[in-house]
C-alpha cells in the first residue's frame, strides 16, 4: 500500500492512495478508530480512486476539536475537501463516520455525488447492550481508570470485541486507538447519538437527492442487523447484508466490501 501524499489539513491527518487524476473516494471512520481502519480495503479501492483517508478531530494524528457536533466535523471535513479542489465524492462512512458522511451531504450537497454507510445505526433503538469489556473502557467508575492502564491486547479485545468473524488487528491501529482520550471519546459518543435522536439517519437520507449505499454485517454486535431495512424507505438506496459479518466489514469481509464500495462508485461516474 503506497503513500502518495500526506498532509495535515484544519487540524485533520490527511493521506491520499492511488492515482491523484482518478475520481475521488473519501473514507471517514467510525468513533474510538482512525483511518488506519480502511486499511484492509484501501489497496483494492485505490487501484481505480483517488482514495482519501482522513483521522477525525482528535483520533488517530488528528488534532483534538473545541466541538464534536457531528455537523461541526462534517464542516470541517467540507474544509478539507475544499482545499484539495475535490468534488463531486464518493463518501464512505463506517459507523459513526456513516453520521458525518450524511451531515456533509446535508451541508454541501455540491461535494457529495454519492454516499455509502457501512455498520451505521440509524437510530438510538437500534443499539445492542454493548460487550461487558466496552461497556467497562466507557462508564464510570471504572472507565477512566482502565482506559488509562489500557494495554495492547486490551485495545485489540475492545476492537474486535463487535466483530463475528476473526480479525487480527494491525499495531498501527493500535497504536492510533490508543490516542483518542477518555474524554474526547465519551464527548463523541454522545455528540453522535444527539445526532440520530433529532433525526434518524434514514430520514435524513431521505430528504437528500443521492445515490446511497448501506452495508451491514448480517452478525453485526453493536447495532441490530435487521435495523439495516429501515434504510429500505429511502429512495435510491441500495441495501447490502453480508452474512455471517459482524461491526467492521472491512477486516471481517474485505473482498465483499471492497467489491460492493468499487460496483457503486462506478455507477456513480
Amino acid at each position: 500500500m503506497r503513500h502518495d501524499d500526506v498532509t495535515h489539513l484544519h487540524g485533520m491527518h490527511v493521506v491520499h492512495y492511488g492515482p491523484l487524476q482518478a475520481p475521488p473516494l473519501v473514507l471517514i471512520h467510525g468513533s474510538g478508530l482512525s483511518g488506519g481502519s480502511w486499511s484492509p480495503v484501501v489497496p483494492t479501492l485505490a487501484d481505480q480512486y483517488h482514495v482519501i483517508r482522513v483521522d477525525l478531530p482528535g483520533h488517530g494524528q488528528s488534532s483534538p476539536a473545541p466541538s464534536y457536533d457531528v455537523p461541526e466535523q462534517a464542516s470541517r471535513l467540507a474544509a478539507v475537501l475544499d482545499e484539495l479542489g475535490l468534488r463531486p465524492v464518493t463518501v464512505v462512512g463506517h459507523s459513526s463516520g456513516g453520521y458525518i458522511a450524511t451531515a456533509l451531504a446535508e451541508q454541501r450537497p455540491d461535494l457529495v455525488g454519492s454516499l455509502a454507510l457501512i455498520s451505521s445505526g440509524p437510530s438510538p433503538d437500534a443499539l445492542l447492550p454493548q460487550p461487558v469489556l466496552l461497556r467497562m473502557l466507557i462508564a464510570p467508575p471504572l472507565g477512566p481508570l482502565l482506559w488509562s492502564i489500557r494495554s495492547d491486547a486490551m485495545l485489540r479485545r475492545g476492537v474486535t470485541a463487535v466483530c463475528n468473524r476473526p480479525v487480527d488487528v494491525p499495531d498501527d491501529l493500535v497504536a492510533e486507538v490508543r490516542g483518542i482520550g477518555y474524554r474526547t471519546f465519551r464527548k463523541v459518543l454522545r455528540r453522535n447519538t444527539a445526532y440520530i435522536a433529532e433525526r434518524s439517519v434514514s430520514e435524513r437520507l431521505t430528504a437528500l437527492d443521492v445515490p446511497v449505499l448501506v452495508i451491514f454485517g448480517a452478525a453485526d454486535r453493536r447495532w441490530d442487523p435487521s435495523s439495516a431495512h429501515h434504510y429500505d424507505t429511502v429512495p435510491n438506496a441500495r441495501v447490502e447484508q453480508l452474512p455471517d459479518v459482524g461491526h467492521l466489514p472491512m477486516f471481517e469481509a474485505p473482498e465483499a466490501t471492497s467489491e460492493l464500495l468499487l460496483a457503486f462508485a462506478a455507477a456513480g461516474r
